[in-house]
């Protein structure tokens, strides 16, 4: 059987620039709510790339996210906040996007086909055995990611991808695939839209599982989070009421400002 870009299949709406803002909206709404379920399908599949990046982390590898356009920006912004979020150092979560810096922001010209310079990207991280690459990509068939994953199975380092067509040649190329499959979108092609909800649902998933399997999360509290703002060290000084017998809020927040998190916190008021 062919391969089918559902991802590109024409929109099951017509006519999208006569319709009342209202009814577009519910459209999208509409159209929206079809991506928990389509994830649900797959749930098994990201429990064993789960697994198979904690295993690495837990010997000292990294996680390495690396994508094209939204689906690159999409790894970026997941990468970034698990810092702020969990209190890992920077560089344990690392997103590469094809055309570097420049395409976070803008558009680079056929950055995407570029068979070469994925690894050559990876390469500079030093990327070994211990790690874990996954490769996102909505179609499944981005020449940039596909090379890097290739070139990643040949240094047998253990790979993953995300993509929203059915199997696909990205997939092909991963220990680890998850196939998401949303249908065509209400623009048609425009997979920034229910696809890249669906890549960004599956990272939040990826990365916070990691995060709680690396004990970086005590029952439901971000514990070992950045004190970055004001707003995180109300937060986090909440937490340590809570947590310990200590009940007066701004002897709690001096604590916190004094340990740097609420785990040291916590830890400190019990000895």
């Amino acid at each position: 059987m062919a391969f089918k870009q559902i991802t590109e299949s024409t929109s099951n709406y017509r006519h999208l620039e006569e319709m009342p803002v209202a009814e577009l909206l519910q459209t999208i709404n509409k159209e929206d709510k079809v991506v928990p379920d389509a994830i649900e399908k797959v749930i098994p599949n990201i429990e064993a790339l789960v697994h198979a990046i904690v295993d690495r982390m837990l010997v000292g590898g990294r996680l390495f996210y690396i994508g094209a356009g939204t689906s690159g920006r999409l790894g970026i912004v997941d990468a970034s906040e698990c810092p702020p979020s969990f209190g890992v150092p920077y560089g344990l979560v690392v997103g590469v996007i094809a055309g570097g810096e420049k395409a976070i922001t803008q558009a680079v010209e056929f950055a995407e086909d570029d068979t070469a310079q994925g690894w050559i990207d990876l390469l500079k991280y030093e990327i070994n055995e211990k790690d874990t690459v996954v490769g996102i990509a909505a179609s499944g068939t981005t020449p940039y990611v596909m090379a890097a994953l290739e070139k990643c199975r040949e240094n047998n380092i253990v790979t993953g991808s995300i993509s929203c067509n059915p199997d696909s040649p990205l997939s092909a190329l991963a220990d680890h695939p998850v196939e998401v499959v949303v249908g065509p979108e209400v623009v048609t092609g425009s997979t920034r839209m229910k696809s890249g909800t669906a890549q960004k649902l599956v990272l939040n998933m990826i990365s916070t599982s990691v995060m709680i399997q690396l004990g970086r999360v005590e029952d439901n509290k971000m514990v070992n989070m950045q004190l970055s703002n004001e707003k995180l060290l109300d937060r986090g000084a909440k937490m340590v009421m809570e947590k310990s017998d200590i009940k007066d809020y701004e002897t709690a927040k001096k604590l916190l400002i004094e340990q740097g998190s609420v785990k040291k916190a916590v830890e400190r008021s019990r000895s």
